[in-house]
C-alpha cells in the first residue's frame, strides 16, 4: 500500500496528479490519503505528526510524505525504511522524528530521475514514481544509496500545536504516556486541566486528553478549543 501525507489539501490541482503518476507505475497498488491538511510550510508540526501517524502503518508499505516549502532549492530526495516502513519524500526534516525513533532505521539517497521534472512539483514528478516503483519491490531503479539525514528534528517530544481539526480539536506534539495526568497545561494565559473523555467536563470547558494517537489534545464539552484558547499549530505550551 502507499500512503499519501501531504499539505496540498483536497479540493486543488495536486493530489490528483499524485495519484495519477502512482497509477501510471504501480496500477495495482492500493492508495490510500492519509493526511493531504498537514499544517502549510510548518516542517517540524509535520514531521511530529507524521511519525504519530506512522505507528499505525502496516510495516512494508510506503508513505510519500511532502512538505516541502524548499522545493527545487538544495534539500535532496531520501528514501527512508524505519522499522519496515518506507518514506519518500524530502530531506528536510519531515521524514526525521519517525526515523529517530524507529527501532532499525536506513537512509537512502536517490539518485534516480525523471525526464521530465517540475522545480515545483517533486511530489508528482520525483517522490511519487519512486513511491511507486518500492511498492513494485523496485530497490535498483531508484538508485538507492546509504546516506544520513541533513536534517533531523530528532526524537524529542514537541511542545508545540502541530494540528487542528475540523472539530477545533488542538494536537500537540507531546505524547500523552510522558505527561502526568496530575499536571495541568500552560498554554494561552491560562491552565487546562486533563479529562479522560468530554463527558467529564462542563460544555464549553477545555481540557486536555490523549488523543487516539496518544498524544495530548487541547479539547472542549461541544465547542471549539481553537476558538475558545485563539491557538493554531506553531503555538507553545508547558
Amino acid at each position: 500500500m502507499i500512503f499519501l501525507f501531504t499539505d496540498f489539501g483536497t479540493g486543488g490541482l495536486y493530489v490528483g496528479q499524485v495519484k495519477a503518476a502512482l497509477l501510471e507505475r504501480a496500477p495495482k497498488v492500493p492508495v490510500i490519503d492519509l493526511l493531504h491538511d498537514a499544517p502549510l510550510f510548518n516542517v517540524k508540526a509535520g514531521a511530529h505528526l507524521l511519525a504519530a501517524l506512522a505507528a499505525r502503518i502496516p510495516p512494508g508499505s510506503i508513505t510519500l510524505a511532502v512538505v516541502d516549502p524548499g522545493v527545487g532549492g538544495p534539500r535532496e530526495p531520501v528514501a527512508v525504511l524505519a522499522d519496515g516502513r518506507w518514506f519518500v519524500g524530502p530531506d528536510n526534516g519531515l521524514i526525521s522524528v519517525a526515523a529517530a525513533r524507529a527501532k532499525k532505521c536506513e537512509v537512502l539517497s536517490i539518485g534516480w530521475l525523471p525526464k521530465q521534472l517540475s522545480a515545483s512539483f517533486h511530489g508528482r514528478d520525483l517522490f511519487a514514481p519512486v513511491a511507486a516503483m518500492l511498492a513494485r519491490g523496485d530497490r535498483k531503479t531508484p538508485k538507492l544509496k546509504k546516506a544520513a539525514l541533513s536534517v533531523s528534528f530528532g526524537a524529542d517530544d514537541l511542545g508545540e500545536v502541530i494540528y487542528e481539526d475540523r472539530f477545533g480539536n488542538l494536537v500537540t506534539g507531546l505524547r500523552a504516556g510522558k505527561v502526568p495526568r496530575d499536571r495541568g497545561l500552560a498554554i494561552g494565559g491560562r491552565a487546562v486541566r486533563y479529562a479522560r473523555v468530554v463527558s467529564e467536563v462542563k460544555p464549553g470547558e477545555v481540557f486536555w486528553d490523549e488523543n487516539s494517537l496518544g498524544l495530548v489534545e487541547l479539547a472542549a464539552n461541544s465547542a471549539s478549543a481553537q476558538q475558545v484558547l485563539g491557538l493554531k499549530p506553531g503555538s507553545r505550551l508547558r
